[in-house]
């Protein structure tokens, strides 16, 4: 599932889970629909991100947080994923390599 608010992101973000094998849902799944195995949202204020991010412990499923507000250095930390209470972040601007590599790290793990 993507949150992302950006019209020209969005798309980009959907065609290359697309592109990759991933099947896309819909922002609120529908009754009966699986619920997501990966949230992936972008972050306006990681600093008063607590809100968004406690509504999307709902779906129970592994958050990658995207934002332009990360400094470039933490795409691979963990500390600053524990802090924000996500499983991975990705700081944009981000390239395709880097954001399916965010992606599978998310739902698998660290390699």
């Amino acid at each position: 599932m993507v949150l992302e608010e950006d019209p020209l992101i969005r798309p980009l973000l959907e065609r290359w889970l697309a592109e990759a094998g991933y099947e896309v849902m819909g922002v609120r799944p529908r009754p009966g629909e699986a619920m997501p195995v990966l949230v992936i949202a972008d972050v306006p204020d990681p600093l008063s991100a607590e809100a968004l991010i406690r509504s999307l412990r709902e779906y129970a499923a592994p958050i990658l947080a995207l934002s332009a507000r990360f400094r470039r250095g933490l795409a691979g930390s963990p500390e600053a994923a524990h802090r924000l209470g996500v499983n991975k972040v990705l700081p944009k601007p981000f390239t395709r390599e880097e954001f399916l590599a965010a992606v599978r790290e998310s739902l698998e793990g660290p390699a």
